[in-house]
């Protein structure tokens, strides 16, 4: 059996794959570069800091996941007749507010 029957899927265009892939490639150094201050042992107020700044980067990648998703899934879902989205979008910013 196939279990990915109900999973929802999106086909990116290129650019919009680059952007995301990028985002997280800087944001996975980030986190190793934070792992390293800790074996390391760096002083807690600097490794505070490169957190604070992977937090940033990580809800600016939220923000541009978020755009892409509303301008193209939820208004062509809307389009499409399929208000559900809307409701799957409101859980969704639920999620992300808390």
């Amino acid at each position: 059996m196939d279990n990915n029957c109900c999973k929802r899927t999106k086909i990116r265009s290129q650019e919009e794959y680059k952007k995301l892939i990028n985002r997280l490639n800087r944001l996975e150094g980030q986190v190793r570069g934070i792992k390293n201050m800790v074996e390391n042992n760096a002083y807690c107020p600097d490794i505070l800091v490169q957190t604070a700044a992977v937090q940033s980067a990580l809800s600016a990648f939220s923000r541009e996941l978020l755009s892409s998703h509303i301008r193209t899934c939820v208004s062509e879902d809307i389009r499409a007749g399929k208000y559900e989205t809307v409701d799957e979008l409101t859980e969704t910013l639920q999620k992300l507010i808390r």
